[in-house]
């Protein structure tokens, strides 16, 4: 079962249409009381950025194997990078569509991590200057994709959203999201981030994904 923290329910009318399964409670210890949920996901609107952090990794202790998901009406990147830092595994948009929402819960629930497409830009921007860095430039072997595959990677890899990557490639999202699914199952990561990684340092690809 979904759970989402949220003091005022309405606020979260969308998610609510996204999981009409779930739950929303008023508190942290209104959400431990109502059992252990699939996901939880934190309305912060009401938090202050000074204390996002300490409330999102009290979250994720209480909470240990749950995967912790912050939502605002009004999200920004200082309050993303607090709570990604402080342990959550996305951040996102209180007035997203319920099928973004859907994804984002899949994302999750598989391990990977969700940020918003500005915000993994600069992640990603900032990984691979590092790794060009301390690597040299070392790149992964691409052989094992297929030349369409290896151009959504590299795409993906210089921080397009798969909108972006869909249009600089004349295909559709839908083709971009398929592909992008083999190349994570054929380098055996989870997300982007990961992805940006395996591909500037070959040394981290796990050993059954080189076979």
């Amino acid at each position: 079962m979904m759970l989402a923290i949220c003091p005022r329910a309405e606020l979260l009318a969308r998610w609510r249409r996204a999981f009409p399964e779930g739950r929303v409670v008023a508190s942290a210890s209104a959400a431990a009381g109502a059992g252990r949920g699939s996901q939880l996901w934190l309305h912060v609107d009401d938090i202050a950025v000074s204390d996002l952090g300490d409330r999102v990794a009290n979250l994720v202790r209480a909470n240990d194997g749950v995967p912790v998901v912050v939502i605002s009406a009004a999200p920004d990147q200082q309050r993303a990078l607090v709570a990604l830092d402080s342990g959550a595994r996305g951040f996102c948009h209180a007035l997203a569509a319920p099928e973004m929402m859907r994804q984002v819960a899949t994302v999750v629930a598989h391990g990977g991590l969700w940020v918003g497409p500005e915000l993994m830009r600069r992640m990603l921007g900032a990984v691979t200057s590092k790794l060009d860095r301390d690597a040299g430039g070392a790149t992964a072997d691409l052989s094992r994709l297929t030349p369409r595959e290896r151009a959504v990677a590299l795409e993906v890899s210089h921080g397009a959203t798969n909108k972006e990557a869909a249009r600089a490639l004349g295909i559709t999202e839908r083709t971009v999201k398929a592909h992008l699914a083999a190349v994570f199952e054929k380098f055996g990561v989870r997300d982007r981030l990961e992805l940006v990684i395996a591909l500037r340092d070959p040394a981290t690809v796990p050993a059954r994904s080189v076979a």
